[in-house]
């Protein structure tokens, strides 16, 4: 009896020491938020005010900075380059080896500013009334600065890791992938070949400043260009004829506008649909769930509601088709001989683009009028990330510790350098920090001409992606 007490007692002492030491490991590897925070404040600024619009693309100064700020920790640094002045960063943290890489991945290069349109200089990263201002804050260098930061802690903090935690500071991202992605995982990919990737394009949603919901992107659509071209005899102006081919392609262009696309669903935008309805008010739940459901005319009903007022939910049912530029003529009284308009067309994962290009002919039913791809800075097809891993259950559930918010799995009907990753079988998530959804109708969205943050949702993100990155990666 008292060799068996002598033995409980040991065991417990022997818990009651570990359960101390992992307590202890867990406060020395938190950081101050209150001391961080103002250092994560000056990575954002110092990049949000560096001009790396592209085109041209001149994330040099980026690129230099954060090698920088790396290697005054004495975290291991590459650089990469394909074109003069767009490097890409490439860091590395070493694990125990005990399980593949995670990948943490921004771009460094902004889409282009009208200065004129701005209340606030592009590039001063202005604080007032609790944003930041400029370019970049929400697209994407929110995300460069917080994964900086969290590599920073991670090597001051000496946390013990179970994979490699890899940072990519990438170029190119708006335009020419060709000079960052690309050349990454057509060149480099042992560089950054990971398991897991976490990158851009997720978010928080919050109206009236309470959050609604979390998402996480966890597939994306295929960005193709459209070309359709009408021919006919070139005239004089005042001689109207049938064959105008401005008049055959206004046509053209009118019926496909007009076409909707068939309505079809997936893993991610199922289970986005399903989870919005259970926030939403019975009569928007209804058409949430009609648009995924088995009733084709219910489908259809949901889907021309979502076209006319929720857009971008209408966009995540169907491969869509947005004209965007109009060419024909040269002078006011001559009839062209040609006539050629540009589709910017987001196909579903699943669409085959030769039988969608044969049913635009079909549409437009005009011998006159061919439909042709052309180039553009596309992304292969891949499939989703799974909802059933580890990093996905860790993502959903630091959402839910942080912003208290349900998540909702999204497929994004833009385009992301993820695709180029998943196409090489690593599993992706997109995440970002919370934004008002009024600000997109105020001109304050990514890609707007008074783009701005939250200056306290930023500070919350890097909370929130720090206890991601070492629940994904740290040794439990």
């Amino acid at each position: 009896m008292c060799r068996l007490f002598r033995v409980s007692f040991v065991v417990a002492c022997v818990c009651m020491v570990w359960l101390f030491a992992t307590s202890s490991q867990a406060q020395a590897t938190r950081p101050q938020w209150d001391a961080i925070e103002p250092e994560l404040l000056r990575h954002f600024q110092a990049l949000v005010r560096m001009d790396t619009t592209d085109p041209p693309g001149k994330e040099q100064p980026a690129a230099d900075y954060i090698v920088e700020m790396l290697e005054q920790e004495g975290i291991p640094v590459q650089v990469f380059t394909r074109e003069s002045g767009r490097p890409n960063v490439v860091a590395r943290l070493s694990g125990d080896g005990s399980r593949d890489p995670l990948l943490l991945m921004a771009h460094t290069d902004v889409v282009s500013v009208d200065p004129e349109k701005w209340v606030h200089p592009p590039f001063s990263a202005t604080r007032e009334g609790g944003h930041i201002y400029g370019r970049g804050t929400l697209d994407d260098k929110d995300s460069v600065a917080t994964a900086l930061t969290v590599m920073l802690l991670l090597k001051r903090f000496d946390v013990p890791l179970n994979r490699d935690v890899i940072f990519l500071a990438e170029a190119g991202e708006e335009i020419n992938t060709s000079v960052g992605i690309e050349f990454m995982v057509n060149e480099h990919y042992e560089e950054i070949e990971a398991e897991y990737c976490i990158a851009e394009a997720g978010g928080v949603q919050r109206r009236r400043g309470e959050v609604r919901f979390a998402s996480i992107e966890t597939l994306e659509k295929i960005p193709r260009a459209v070309q359709l071209t009408a021919s006919g005899p070139a005239g004089h102006g005042s001689v109207p004829r049938l064959t105008n081919p401005v008049v055959r392609l206004a046509a053209a262009v009118t019926a496909v506008a007009n076409w909707q696309s068939p309505v079809r669903t997936n893993e991610t935008t199922t289970a986005y649909f399903e989870r919005l309805a259970r926030l939403s008010s019975p009569e928007d739940a209804a058409r949430y769930r009609a648009a995924i459901g088995t009733d084709a005319e219910a489908a259809l009903r949901a889907a021309e509601y979502l076209l006319e007022y929720e857009p971008r939910h209408s966009s995540m049912l169907r491969t869509s088709i947005s004209p965007t530029i109009i060419d024909g003529g040269y002078q006011v009284n001559v009839i062209p001989g040609e006539a050629v308009a540009t589709l910017d067309v987001r196909m579903l994962p699943d669409e085959d683009p030769e039988v969608l290009l044969e049913t635009l002919g079909n549409v437009i039913n005009d011998p006159t009028v061919t439909a042709s791809y052309i180039p553009r800075d596309t992304r292969p097809v891949a499939d989703n990330g799974p909802l059933d891993s580890q990093p996905f259950e860790i993502i959903q559930s630091m959402l839910a510790r942080h912003y208290e918010a349900t998540t909702l799995p999204t497929m994004s009907t833009g385009a992301t350098d993820m695709a180029y990753l998943r196409a090489k079988g690593m599993r992706c998530y997109g995440v970002g920090p919370a934004t008002d959804i009024e600000d997109i109708a105020l001109g304050f969205a990514a890609h707007s001409d008074q783009e701005r943050i939250l200056e306290d949702e930023l500070y919350r993100f890097l909370r929130f992606y720090w206890d991601v990155v070492v629940e994904i990666a740290g040794v439990r």
